[in-house]
């Protein structure tokens, strides 16, 4: 018996009770639907502020929704429709002119008005600020394959979508305000209001206190600024937009929301956007508060910054689902996102999918493969005579040491230990090769610096090349890695009694791997060895050997 896209009715019964995050978030789905009662759909939703370019948390944001979104269709055995809606808040004014965008003196002219109206400093052919970011945000996503929908703020205000609720928020002034104004400061508390009117002169988004307000009317009255004219609008119809904790909580109402998660930096927003749905009528989302991203530095990604890495850097030089890994991973812990996270986060993507087909169906539940790819994770791709896949790490050894500029140097290598593999039999090493030759150009190469081998390295080495001499050409990388483990127990023993081998003898220093990375690779990590040496080959390892004892690695 089988339920939910093939998963077999066990499974889903470990699944009700697997403590894999998105597991454990979807029965807070379920125990909300059994306090509240039967729900004719369930809403998942994200937010994504146009002010700036998209960035990868965007995209870690829906990612990981999408991730709880079907844990629950499992466990429900998708008993209940759900819906996830991508909202951009693109009616909100523009503050600031973001630092990473062209034109900007141009963009200072148009401070205040809603992020829909500001035009395009690239010049696309959506016309607004807000559209160009909305249609990148759209992009990406169809890019990755989420099922979603989007919503536009502009839209939903103008035809009223919002009025209802609106409405409610005007009758509810009192209560809001007593629940913004305390976490505001003298100034603020002054000109605060939750509505926030759109100038019908300038259609800029006025912060003004509201001098009077008529509940049976659905109005609020304010002063121009500029004029000092009274004014009376209606707060329905796109006249006004609310402030953005009253207009998280009014989306929430209106709309019907059901989950939400929220970085680690809007807890408080979280808090008392709940606190203002309430007093709505309403019950908040469920959700987590995740951690922040931080650049180089461990400074916060920003939008208006642009720092930190983009998508479009990622997938330069590595694959979506690496990208979908690195966002399931410890979503409650900040992480550094930077270029070097990539090859780690690519290696341990092709772990999982390796490990996953051998695993009891309870771990298969908490590997990320099964998450990443909606409980259905692909079969690794293996290719040589050990059967098994190559790793990231090992496509940019071998591109340090050939110093390859394109992937057709890659094959070359590649073809000689697995013939007949190419980018047609094996589409995913295929990209991988891509990324690879990418990575290395950006980032491996400017930083290559090899190390002349020293009196006890030469031994060595001159040791490992007698040694791979005498081997056969299609040696597997279990004999060659037992060769290269002699030759550094003779050379390299380990003194600190710590490493030993099975048989009990002296283990070998990890100087004598650092050794062998630096004297021939250029770099103070690298693969197993044995594993390399089978890739790249035995001769063409000889000569790498050949090349560092006569010093014309380190003189290159």
């Amino acid at each position: 018996m089988t339920a939910v896209s093939g998963i077999p009715s066990h499974v889903i019964e470990l699944a009700k009770v697997s403590t894999a995050w998105p597991f454990e978030e979807a029965r807070k789905l379920v125990a909300r639907l059994e306090k509240n009662g039967s729900a004719k759909e369930v809403l998942f939703e994200t937010g994504y502020g146009p002010s700036g370019l998209p960035h990868i948390g965007t995209f870690g944001e829906v990612a990981r929704t999408t991730m709880v979104r079907h844990a629950f269709r499992v466990i429900t055995e998708d008993k209940v429709p759900t819906r996830l809606l991508c909202f951009s808040d693109d009616m909100d004014g523009l503050r600031k002119v973001p630092d990473n965008v062209p034109n900007r003196e141009v963009m200072e002219h148009y401070l205040g008005l809603p992020l829909s109206r500001v035009p395009d400093p690239f010049g696309s052919p959506e016309g607004s600020f807000g559209a160009a970011n909305n249609a990148r945000l759209r992009a990406f996503l169809d890019q990755f394959g989420f099922s979603y929908e989007f919503a536009s703020a502009t839209a939903y205000y103008t035809s009223g979508r919002f009025d209802e609720t609106l409405l409610k928020m005007l009758a509810a002034y009192d209560q809001v305000m007593e629940i913004i104004l305390p976490t505001l400061g003298p100034e603020r508390r002054a000109t605060y209001s939750p509505f926030l009117p759109v100038c019908p002169r300038t259609g800029i988004v006025l912060q003004v206190p509201m001098i009077d307000r008529d509940v049976a009317a659905g109005t609020v009255t304010y002063i121009d600024p500029k004029t000092g004219e009274r004014m009376t609008t209606p707060v329905t119809g796109g006249r006004v937009k609310c402030q953005w904790k009253a207009d998280w909580a009014l989306r929430w109402v209106a709309l019907g929301v059901d989950y939400e998660m929220a970085g680690k930096d809007l807890i408080d927003s979280v808090t008392l956007s709940s606190k203002i749905a309430r007093a709505l009528g309403a019950e908040p989302p469920e959700g987590f508060n995740y951690e922040l991203f931080l650049d180089e530095e461990g400074r916060k990604i920003s939008k208006s910054l642009g720092n930190g890495l983009t998508i479009e850097d990622w997938l330069r030089y590595a694959s979506p689902e690496s990208l979908s890994l690195f966002m399931y991973q410890s979503p409650r812990s900040a992480k550094r996102l930077h270029f070097d996270v990539i090859p780690r986060n690519v290696d341990d993507y092709l772990a999982f999918i390796e490990k996953f087909p051998n695993q009891e169906p309870k771990d298969q539940l908490l590997n990320p493969a099964w998450h990443i790819h909606s409980g259905n994770p692909p079969p690794a791709e293996r290719i040589g005579l050990e059967n098994t896949q190559l790793a990231f790490s090992m496509l940019l050894n071998i591109a340090s040491v050939s110093n390859a500029e394109t992937a057709e140097q890659m094959w070359g290598f590649i073809r000689q230990y697995a013939p007949g593999v190419g980018p047609d039999t094996h589409p995913r090493l295929g990209a991988l090769v891509g990324y690879a030759v990418a990575y290395y150009h950006d980032f491996v190469k400017p930083q290559k610096v090899f190390v002349a081998p020293d009196e006890t390295a030469r031994k060595a080495l001159l040791a490992l090349d007698d040694a791979l001499a005498a081997m056969p050409a299609d040696a597997t990388s279990d004999v060659i890695q037992a060769s290269v483990y002699e030759v550094g127990r003779s050379f390299y023993p380990d003194t600190s009694g710590k490493a030993k081998s099975p048989d009990g003898r002296p283990g070998v220093s990890q100087a004598w791997f650092v050794t062998l990375y630096k004297t021939l690779i250029g770099q103070e990590r690298g693969p197993r060895f044995g594993s390399f040496v089978a890739v790249y080959g035995i001769d063409g390892t000889r000569g790498l050997i050949a090349k560092a004892l006569a010093n014309e690695l380190a003189a290159a």
